[in-house]
């Protein structure tokens, strides 16, 4: 039945309670819990104003600060259908993002240049209202199956994929999430990933949902300072993708710097070896620390394992949350017995229904019901998951997927390049690397400078080799395990 209750934004900021709080580390700013749920539901009466309706999507420029978050909620509060997106790459991709998204709006924090969609259609809208409406606005009705988010799958140089996340997604995993980590009504989370992708907008519903508060801290750069702000805003949580702990245990003073209310370390994104997750247990023993295994079509997390199994389990992901059901299946869709690698399948109330505007690949990954990853992974006789690779050619950068096929498309436009062929390799900062295997033009030399230049700098590439062939089977394909043999 539709309804106020079944709006997932409603409900987070019914749930908000004395702790509830959003906090900008670097200017110190704060917003309490009465301001914090006046003007999430002002931005949601400053909308309809600004001429938009129930439905109508909203590209949200996200930043690492308390009005990305307000804006973010604020529109899923109005009933429209936020698209949380890197508010650092709206100026160059927004007319690329608009057309994949049907997006009727843009937010940002501060005025940025807008090519392509000045003087169009499209409202672009700046900043929080100054005043809130009077009373402001209960939540839209809704049904807990509509459209609440379209979550980007990735952050990578082309349009992303979106996927289709309803009210009754993240009710379920939000709430699934505090039960697996056994929040409390107290807790605050630090949080350095942005709401643009799956696992930092996780940690900001569920600490904001179970009554707590999240602080914001744009300054890992210098990763000190956002420790010292975990202990000067009593934060219990910490998340991070691989790359993060990487930098924690070689570039700051974790050892040395108390954080006496931290609860709880949590890891996803990726996979972070067991001696480094050896190494931040000793370098700040007290709290717990959990590892992860997520997917945003699963709307963000799906096993986690108890802290108190890592020495026994090192490597493993963990359990299905309570409320998923599991599947290591084979080629042909057949469930394999303990210990056999297989792809992973899920399903569960917090699977999305697919991706936006994409029928076919949304038939193929959940056309059956379940999700189908592309994780290759081994269950043991306790039922936890122990990842084993991809099924599919791609590779995390940073947290965020990047596929092999991207890659070699990007330099296969460089000039002098005849055909490229990418692999990966664990990287301590960054999760993993691209290592680019380059078959070059007849007489082309120096061709790595070349290649380099082209990549983002956030892609990290280990290193550029040039060979005279690409090793390649019967059939004509790639065999990347010979590369290098």
């Amino acid at each position: 039945m539709k309804g106020p209750e079944n709006n997932f934004a409603g409900r987070l900021v019914k749930r908000l309670g004395e702790s509830s709080c959003l906090i900008d580390a670097a200017a110190g700013d704060v917003v309490t819990s009465p301001d914090l749920s006046r003007l999430v539901s002002g931005f949601g009466a400053f909308l309809p104003a600004r001429g938009l309706k129930e439905g109508d999507r909203i590209l949200i420029g996200c930043s690492l600060s308390p009005a990305s978050g307000i804006a973010y909620l604020g529109a899923m509060y109005a009933g429209l259908v936020p698209v949380p997106v890197d508010a650092g790459a709206l100026g160059s991709k927004v007319s690329l993002l608009v057309e994949a998204t049907g997006a009727g709006a843009v937010w940002t924090e501060n005025s940025i240049p807008l090519g392509g969609i000045d003087g169009g259609d499209v409202r672009v809208l700046t900043g929080l209202p100054d005043n809130s409406p009077a009373g402001s606005i209960a939540p839209a009705s809704c049904h807990e199956s509509d459209l609440a988010v379209l979550m980007a799958t990735s952050g990578s140089t082309r349009a992303p994929r979106f996927v289709m996340i309803s009210h009754s997604n993240l009710i379920a995993n939000t709430e699934a999430i505090i039960r697996s980590q056994q929040l409390a009504h107290d807790e605050r989370a630090m949080l350095i990933l942005p709401l643009s992708y799956s696992f930092g907008a996780s940690v900001f519903h569920s600490h904001l949902y179970q009554g707590g508060g999240v602080v914001f801290d744009r300054r890992f750069m210098f990763p000190d300072k956002v420790l010292r702000a975990i202990e000067k805003y009593g934060c219990t949580t910490f998340a991070g993708v691989p790359m993060v702990y990487n930098i924690l245990l070689g570039r700051s003073n974790l050892r040395t710097i108390p954080m006496p209310g931290l609860r709880r370390f949590l890891l996803a994104g990726g996979a972070l070896a067991p001696q480094r997750v050896d190494e931040m247990r000793r370098a700040a023993p007290n709290p717990k620390f959990y590892v992860m295994y997520g997917q945003t079509e699963a709307t963000a997390r799906i096993s986690c394992l108890d802290p108190l199994r890592l020495e026994d389990k090192p490597g493993c992901v963990g359990a299905p949350l309570d409320n998923l059901v599991v599947r290591i299946v084979d080629e042909q869709g057949q469930d394999l017995p303990t210990g056999e690698v297989g792809e992973i399948l899920v399903r569960g109330p917090s699977v999305s229904c697919g991706y936006f505007n994409d029928e076919e690949e949304s038939q193929r990954c959940f056309g059956d019901g379940w999700l189908k990853t592309g994780d290759l992974a081994c269950r043991d006789e306790e039922g936890c998951l122990w990842i084993k690779g991809r099924k599919s050619g791609f590779l995390k950068i940073r947290g965020v997927r990047v596929s092999f096929e991207e890659i070699e498309s990007l330099v296969a436009g460089v000039p002098g390049v005849r055909e490229c062929a990418v692999t990966a390799v664990c990287h301590p900062e960054v999760g993993e690397a691209p290592v680019l295997w380059v078959a070059p033009e007849k007489g082309v030399e120096n061709i790595e400078g070349q290649v380099r230049r082209r990549l983002p700098v956030q892609w990290t590439c280990y290193s550029v080799n040039t060979v005279s062939e690409l090793p390649r089977n019967s059939h004509g394909k790639i065999c990347r395990h010979l590369l290098g043999k």
